[in-house]
């Protein structure tokens, strides 16, 4: 009996897109890896995933540096930022959690600002 043949791009990477863009979301490690290696930075839909990855991990840290900058030096924001982090902190958890899922999904769901950067860079 012949066999369905697979995919070109599950043959040769053993990953499907939809896996490849949701394992872009697992830190920046395996969103850089998954632009500069060649059978998935052939695919924009893999691309965007991982510059969306990125951009938000850029966006979490300004936003970290940020509210500590606030707490530290003016006093009024140390016991806003002290009930205020855990709650910016929950907000980025669920964030990451749904573009996780909805890489995994095959929805390449662009998030307000970043989503706009990452689509022009995945091209």
């Amino acid at each position: 009996m012949n066999s369905p043949t697979p995919t070109p791009s599950t043959a040769q990477s053993g990953l499907s897109e939809n896996a490849a863009g949701g394992l872009a979301y697992i830190t920046i490690i395996p969103a850089i890896i998954f632009l500069l290696v060649e059978p998935y930075n052939k695919s924009s839909y893999i691309r965007f995933h991982a510059w969306q990855c990125i951009f938000m991990a850029i966006a979490w840290f300004v936003i970290d540096v940020a509210v500590m900058i606030f707490g530290s030096f003016l006093s009024f924001f140390r016991l806003l930022t002290f009930g205020l982090y855990p709650l910016i902190s929950l907000a980025m958890l669920i964030l990451w959690i749904m573009v996780l899922i909805k890489a995994f999904n095959g929805e390449r769901f662009k998030l307000p600002i970043i989503g706009d950067l990452a689509a022009k860079q995945a091209g």
